[in-house]
């Protein structure tokens, strides 16, 4: 039997990372912008391979042309690493405070945060004794309107931002559960804003519901949601007030100190 060929690695791609990377690293050894010229002799680039190569950076915001022929740092690097440090903190804040909730509990803890017009799912805490299946592991992603994280995140997005997140996602249902209409989306934002917990009744998957609270950084901005997912029948209204307890507790541990950004109206 003759088997395909092993597909090489593209060696003209590895070699335009290395080289960006080192052009990348040549900048972080500068505090001020630096010449063309300069980063081609640092890295033993051609003039004309750093120039392509940084142009193409720039137009990325990954690197900024301070002056015409040289160059720093972006600021998207910035945006980048402020996600993966929130991401990071938020992670090690939550987990002890998370496996405290399931013990209590004794069903699934979720710790999401939102990526563009989905929720990512960082943290998990569960085991097999809750009854439920895991279906989406920690990794996976969910529709904002669908989930009880994504609606907390919805509600504090102005009527202007739901309604483009609905003509970019069609409102997309998975059963006949799901939220696909604007004005039933934007009557249960309000309600979150009132509540100040959001709620998914089976609209991501039929046979299971979930509660959410916010999870605030110091400047009061809401980053993650922790959630507990239960089977539909065995959702417990009594494990609202730990969930939002639990939510205020990981908040206090990034320095949240009560003042968050104002929501939607």
């Amino acid at each position: 039997m003759n088997l395909p060929p092993i597909a090489e690695p593209d060696k003209t791609s590895i070699q335009v990372l290395e080289r960006m990377n080192s052009l990348l690293d040549a900048l972080a050894g500068y505090p001020d912008p630096v010449s063309l010229k300069e980063l081609a002799r640092v890295t033993g680039l051609h003039p004309s391979t750093a120039h392509r190569i940084l142009n193409d950076l720039v137009l990325k915001r990954i690197v900024d042309r301070a002056e015409p022929g040289s160059y720093r740092l972006g600021m998207r690097l910035l945006e980048l690493g402020n996600i993966v440090k929130r991401r990071l903190d938020v992670r090690e804040a939550a987990l002890d405070l998370m496996r405290q909730l399931h013990r209590k509990t004794n069903q699934t803890v979720n710790l999401s945060v939102r990526q563009n017009d989905e929720i990512i799912y960082i943290d998990r805490a569960f085991s097999e004794r809750s009854g439920m299946q895991v279906v989406r592991a920690v990794g996976g992603r969910a529709p904002l309107h669908l989930t009880s994280t994504g609606k907390l995140f919805l509600s504090v997005d102005d009527p202007q931002t739901v309604q483009a997140y609905a003509e970019r996602t069609g409102l997309n249902g998975h059963n006949r559960n799901s939220i696909t209409d604007l004005a039933k989306l934007a009557a249960e934002l309000k309600r979150v804003r009132q509540l100040g917990y959001a709620r998914d009744n089976e609209e991501l998957e039929l046979g299971v519901r979930c509660m959410a609270a916010g999870i605030h950084d110091d400047s009061g901005k809401l980053i993650a949601g922790l959630s507990i997912s239960a089977p539909a029948d065995r959702l417990q209204e009594s494990w609202l007030e730990d969930l939002i307890a639990t939510a205020r507790r990981i908040s206090v541990a990034l320095g949240y100190t009560g003042s968050v950004d104002s929501p939607a109206p």
